[in-house]
Formats: structure tokens, C-alpha cells, sequence
């Protein structure tokens, strides 16, 4: 393990993006530094310490970027969470509303079952609605989500309430 990197100073603001009002938390540059990106794994891995389960669910797209590397190091299989008509199987699918408009998340039918437990894994917690969508998706399923996992917590937009009383770990946070 290399020295400590502080990823509040990895990630980059963008004021007015993508509308004015927005300030977008750019988490590209962790991405781009070997160093950053250990250190974010190596984060995030910390905060499953003690947690028990099967499988990650990472949700496309910048999810699959922080899952698949953390899936590796755990020794664990991925169910991957898509939009809506890029899987190319059997299905199941949970919609759900956005600020203007609605979203869909699908799942292969296949990829977790009765029983599963499962941490669902993201970039970024905001408002809760993507997350909270593929929860749902997964329990229809048979299986527990025991967490979410997000690099990047926008801590003022309430993401948590629309998880219930499943543990949240996060490990960056912005009011």
C-alpha cells in the first residue's frame, strides 16, 4: 500500500454541470491516477469489513468501473445492473421516476438467486433513486441487499432515507 491520498483532493468540481445550479462531483481523475484508484478500493473494500455476502451488483455504468476491480479482489461474481434493453437475456426489470421522467434497470434473471446476499455497489449516492430501484430488483429476486456502497456521498440531497434501514457505506461525503 502506497502513500495516503486524499480523494476529496483527487476529485474535481464542475459548476454548471450538466445545467446551471449543478456542481458535479468528477470522480474521472480517480480513474486516471493508479494511485487514487487503489486508494478508493482499498476504501471502499475496508468499509465491507464484517459485512457477509454472496455477490456485488454494480450499476452500470461508473459502477461496473469500482465493482468489477473490487469483485476481483474478493473472490466474488457480479450481477450486473444495466439500463433498460442492453442485456441480451432473460430479464427482470424495475422502473422507477426521475426528476423529469422515468429510468429502468434490468438484471439477468439468472444472476442472483433465493437466498443471495448482496452488496450493491455505485459511484455516487445522490437522491437514492437508481439504487433504491435495483434494491428492489434484487429482493424480487429472493435475495438481500445487506448494503450500498457508493465512492461518493452527496450527503445534503437525503439519498439514505430512499434506502430504508439497509446499511449505507460511503466513502467520500459532501454536504
Amino acid at each position: 500500500m502506497g502513500p495516503a491520498v486524499d480523494l476529496k483532493q483527487v476529485i474535481v468540481d464542475i459548476p454548471d454541470f450538466p445545467r446551471p445550479g449543478i456542481l458535479f462531483r468528477d470522480i474521472t481523475p480517480v480513474m486516471e491516477s493508479p494511485q487514487a484508484l487503489t486508494a478508493a478500493l482499498d476504501g471502499l473494500e475496508g468499509l465491507l469489513d464484517g459485512v457477509e455476502f454472496d455477490r456485488l451488483a454494480p450499476i452500470e455504468s461508473r459502477g461496473f468501473l469500482l465493482g468489477a476491480p473490487l469483485a476481483q479482489r474478493l473472490g466474488l461474481g457480479l450481477a450486473l445492473i444495466r439500463k433498460a434493453g442492453k442485456l441480451p437475456r432473460a430479464v427482470h426489470s424495475e422502473s422507477y421516476e426521475l426528476e423529469y421522467g422515468s429510468a429502468t434497470v434490468e438484471m439477468h434473471t439468472d444472476a442472483i438467486g433465493p437466498g443471495d446476499r448482496v452488496v450493491v455497489i455505485d459511484d455516487l449516492l445522490a437522491t437514492g433513486g437508481t439504487a433504491a430501484a435495483t434494491g428492489r430488483l434484487i429482493e424480487r429476486c429472493g435475495a438481500e441487499v445487506v448494503g450500498y456502497l457508493f465512492l461518493v456521498e452527496l450527503v445534503g440531497l437525503g439519498g439514505r432515507s430512499a434506502l430504508a434501514d439497509t446499511p449505507v457505506f460511503s466513502l467520500v461525503q459532501y454536504d
